[in-house]
């Protein structure tokens, strides 16, 4: 029972510090996420079509 309560404080703690990012930061933060995904997209994709050609 004292983890959970210990748990909760740590969130209402980490809730109080939070802000709303600015519109940079926020599109700062989707190009670097939609960079990442493609990024690994693209790499499932290389290994895929490399494993089609050598089967």
């Amino acid at each position: 029972m004292e983890k959970i309560k210990s748990f909760f404080a740590q969130c209402r703690r980490v809730w109080t510090i939070l802000k709303k990012p600015s519109k940079e930061e926020f599109r700062t933060i989707s190009k670097i996420s939609a960079i990442g995904i493609l990024a690994i997209g693209l790499v499932g994709f290389i290994i895929g079509a490399i494993m089609k050609i050598f089967s």
